[in-house]
């Protein structure tokens, strides 16, 4: 097995609420992954502010997912 070394700010350790000095590589990923999902979900959540994404209802994106799937079926 081998060991890495990897340097963070004391913010982002308290940001991450790491305990020890010791982490394994998959609660490494599994922090990491988190961390780029939460990140992902706001810029998803910005552009749907910025292009008036987030006054649709559920109803109208099951309709617009409805609409996709029919015209991919019509180009078969």
């Amino acid at each position: 097995m081998r060991t890495l070394n990897v340097s963070i700010s004391d913010i982002e350790y308290n940001k991450f609420g790491l305990k020890g000095e010791q982490l394994t590589f998959t609660d490494f990923v599994d922090m990491v992954s988190k961390e780029l999902t939460r990140q992902k979900l706001n810029k998803c959540l910005q552009l749907a502010d910025k292009y008036s994404l987030s006054k649709i209802t559920m109803e109208e994106i099951t309709n617009e997912v409805k609409a996709v799937r029919q015209d991919a079926k019509n180009r078969n």
